[in-house]
């Protein structure tokens, strides 16, 4: 029998670790190629690492929480055939292997416990509906038939059942009237420890007094750690300066409906406000960078960090890659895409690595501008503040009058360390140049 180590995959540029947040397979399982076999979170996503081979998992060598190196090994699966626990088990020192009876009695019972839940739960996708091995592994925990998942609602691509999904409705369940169910194939589950790790369940709201105590999530926790690295490491200084996007406001909303029906997408000011951006970085190509140490990096691709708030309050940032070789179109597809995927958690964790410049629209709340927080190892990020309609002068070769005009703030931020007042005035005002010098007569 053969020994194939499974190892934490490479996840994108600057991530070097991730977090385990639940193993999907159990030693003694049996594991299909490209079936998940745990879950895993990096800063900002989580995702599943698959098998590359087929067959019987007999180590785990991290448990839940533990932090884990890309290309460490996690897991050992033994491969080549059908194999029993007591004979794939590896090596390990007398202090810490258990007897090898006592490992494949324990096998046998997981065996008996698992061929019990599958009699009685197990769910399979079909032609119409496919399912992630992740949600079929939660439903058979839990007890869901296959009935009961078909009725679920999915908000994933194509109607699939997503965690989320099975997660929320596990809740509605739980806080309904428990049913008393009988089955003629109900096998009785035999009484043991359970040899798996559960990861405990987290109290999110404790009664203290008449105050509520919420326990951070995870993804908060790591956020908060992250802002205040940034705010230890750089320098911050803001720069503001007030753009007039009165020509696109009606460039928009002139050509919005024709856009749609010919593109089936909805035309936002945002990869309008990228386009002028990824522009103003070509022309300041030192905002573009990173610093590592005493070294800078100067950045060959402009890769467009695009800040978007998530329903449970946290933040994500997926990224626009190579943005400047994008026309609008392309740019419109890509940012719809990367917000509707953020919006569903499905992004990969490919699609929030390698950014190079980060914007972060505070208007969309109604600020009209921000002292937005650097995203390491970047240099620069800009928020873009609410677009206001107000009393304005209007300079004109006839002389200058007061209109009504439609303005915003941009406020960049930016680490002094490397970026001089200069350079950081210069790249907001490029921006700002870009947007007011829109083509009303451009098409699209």
């Amino acid at each position: 029998m053969a020994k194939f180590e499974l190892k934490l995959p490479k996840m994108g540029e600057s991530v070097a670790e991730a977090t385990i947040t639940s193993w999907l397979k159990e030693v003694g399982d049996t594991i299909e190629a490209d079936e998940a076999v745990l879950e895993i979170a990096t800063d900002k996503v989580d995702s599943e690492v698959p098998s590359e081979v087929t067959g019987v998992l007999v180590e785990k060598l991290f448990n839940i929480d533990d932090v884990v190196q890309v290309g460490q090994v996690i897991a050992v699966i033994e491969t080549e055939g059908e194999a029993s626990v007591e004979a794939a088990t590896p090596k390990a020192e007398p202090a810490q292997q258990a007897p090898v009876a006592e490992q494949a009695a324990v096998a046998q019972v997981a065996q008996t416990v698992e061929a019990a839940q599958e009699t009685v739960t197990s769910v399979s996708s079909s032609e119409d509906r496919f399912y992630s091995p992740l949600v079929k592994n939660i439903a058979k925990k839990e007890g869901i038939s296959q009935a009961e998942l078909d009725g679920i609602s999915g908000t994933g691509k194509d109607g699939r059942v997503t965690k989320n999904d099975i997660l929320a409705h596990l809740e509605t369940r739980s806080s309904a009237p428990q049913q008393n169910v009988a089955t003629s194939n109900t096998v009785e589950k035999p009484q043991v420890t359970p040899a798996k790790s559960e990861k405990p369940a987290a109290a999110s709201v404790v009664a203290s007094g008449v105050d509520e105590i919420i326990e951070m999530t995870r993804m908060g926790k790591i956020i908060a750690h992250h802002m205040v690295e940034s705010v230890q490491t750089s320098a911050h200084v803001q720069s503001f300066i007030e753009a007039d996007v009165t020509k696109i406001w009606n460039w928009r909303k002139k050509v919005k409906d024709g856009f749609a029906k010919r593109e089936g997408e909805n035309l936002t000011f945002t990869p309008i406000f990228m386009e002028a951006i990824a522009k103003a970085l070509r022309d300041f190509p030192m905002m573009n960078i990173s610093l590592q140490g005493d070294t800078i990096v100067k950045k060959k691709h402009i890769n467009l960090g695009m800040a978007a708030a998530l329903g449970d309050g946290n933040l994500i940032v997926p990224v626009i890659k190579d943005a400047d070789q994008l026309n609008l179109v392309g740019m419109t597809k890509k940012v719809n895409d990367l917000a509707n995927r953020a919006r569903l958690n499905q992004l990969k964790p490919d699609d929030i690595q390698g950014g190079t410049y980060t914007v972060t629209n505070v208007g969309t709340f109604g600020s009209i501008m921000g002292t937005p927080i650097i995203n390491q190892p970047q240099v620069g990020i800009l928020a873009l503040g609410a677009i206001r309609k107000v009393p304005a002068v209007v300079e004109t070769p006839e002389g200058d009058f007061i209109g009504i005009r439609y303005r915003m703030f941009l406020s960049h931020s930016y680490d002094h360390r490397v970026v001089n007042g200069a350079l950081g005035g210069q790249f907001v005002k490029a921006v700002k140049d870009y947007l007011e010098a829109w083509d009303s007569n451009r098409e699209i």
